[in-house]
């Protein structure tokens, strides 16, 4: 009897704690299935991205080739990338650079005297206050300390000669110097000097037609233009080189009209670029920006190799120092909710059937692209409406006012069973 009673008390103790672990397991599980559930969702936050492709640009131009004799070295009288009118000199040839370095010299000393002069022009000294001048001096300084934040180069230097002479007069009308009289004498003494010993150029090359000016050729002049955009491959972009050409009789060439091209290739396997598109340019040699359209957009059976044309009118320096450039194609800037790609399902919406009165007269089953979220202990589908594709994320809009889509600050579930719930 008395080991009927052991027997029974080990089974019921055993029995107990085989409970007590069945509870414990349960507890367990009920805790880490909590856990990994609230880790397994994503806060939906705004984020904003840029569309864009990189890729080798080549410039298109109707360019035409200057060249001069060949003898002597080249003085241009025009910057790269500068505006010219028809009959304007371009450049003047002499035998050699002595003459050259001559002129820079005469032209720097023209420019101080110009600024002497205007400086102990009487009126000017008559009318000048300290105070107003004081103030004057402030203000050019500020000008151009703004003006070189914002790379104005040429507003920079006409702020430096006006705030020189600012300077310059209010030091003699407050009695810090007597005058510039003697500085301006000995300049027009070595600029005398200096042009008896100057000689008139051998050689005078002047503009045939308004166009822009670069200083250097690089054989591509004849095969790169825009009558000939139809017919370029993605062999001839492949080939093209940023090359100069060394011959001694070149001069540089004129680009004729605004309007110019950029050829490249790029993967538009997903149809985000099409004909009329208008786009922005950036480039490595160029802080600026460039507004462009897209003029043509084809591939040769293989759309990850696509060929892209664009068109532009904007010149600057930067833009015609090279043929071949590397650029970025810039769609748009796009701000939205961040979704994980991981979490994209798609699923059924019963929506209302409206007549022109406005009145439901049935209702429909949409598929809809969207995600699940967690709303207290309920799983919810929502709607998305991409804007924008990443790698490994989309960009949502915000529908303000309409609950079937995503909002700021849901819960979206990145893993797990959607489903329950």
């Amino acid at each position: 009897m008395r080991a009927s009673k052991s027997e029974s008390g080990f089974i019921v103790k055993t029995l107990r704690n085989i409970v007590l672990i069945l509870l414990l397991v349960v507890f367990i599980s009920i805790v880490y299935n909590f856990r990994n559930r609230q880790s397994a969702t994503e806060t939906a936050l705004m984020s904003s991205a840029i569309a864009s492709k990189e890729f080798n640009g080549i410039f298109i131009r109707n360019e035409k080739v200057i060249t001069f004799s060949g003898n002597g070295v080249l003085s241009y009288n025009i910057v790269d990338g500068g505006k010219v009118g028809s009959d304007v000199i371009i450049a003047e040839a002499y035998p050699d650079d002595a003459q050259i370095g001559r002129n820079r010299e005469i032209e720097r000393l023209e420019k101080e005297l110009a600024i002497l002069e205007k400086i102990q022009n009487p009126g000017t000294l008559e009318s000048a206050q300290p105070a107003s001048l004081s103030e004057n001096i402030s203000e050019s300084y500020r000008s151009l300390l703004y003006s070189r934040d914002v790379e104005n180069y040429d507003n920079v230097k006409n702020h430096m000669e006006n705030l020189v002479i600012q300077m310059s007069t209010y030091q003699i009308i407050t009695q810090q110097v007597t005058g510039f009289g003697k500085h301006i004498t000995d300049i027009n003494a070595e600029l005398a000097e200096l042009k008896s010993a100057s000689i008139k150029p051998s050689e005078v090359i002047r503009a045939n037609d308004s166009a822009y000016f670069v200083s250097y050729c690089d054989g591509y002049e004849s095969e790169l233009t825009p009558d000939k955009l139809d017919d370029i491959t993605i062999s001839d972009i492949n080939s093209i080189s940023d090359r100069r050409s060394n011959e001694d009789t070149i001069v540089g060439k004129m680009i004729d009209g605004y309007s110019w091209y950029l050829a490249g290739i790029i993967d538009n396997s997903r149809k985000e670029y099409a004909v009329g598109n208008h786009v922005q340019l950036k480039f490595d040699s160029s802080d600026e920006t460039f507004d462009a359209v897209i003029s043509d957009i084809r591939d040769e059976g293989n759309p990850e190799q696509s060929i892209i044309i664009v068109q532009c009118s904007k010149f600057n320096y930067e833009l015609v120092q090279h043929r071949v450039e590397k650029c970025e194609l810039i769609k748009g800037s796009y701000q939205g909710l961040k979704v994980p790609r991981e979490s994209i399902r798609f699923g059924d919406i019963e929506e209302k059937i409206y007549n022109e009165d406005g009145e439901v007269t049935g209702t429909s089953t949409v598929n809809y692209k969207g995600v699940y979220i967690l709303k207290g202990e309920q799983v919810v589908f929502k709607k998305i409406d991409v804007i924008y594709e990443g790698s490994d994320y989309v960009l949502s809009e915000i529908h303000d006012g309409d609950s079937s889509y995503l909002a700021l600050y849901d819960d979206i579930m990145t893993e797990g069973d959607e489903n329950s719930g």
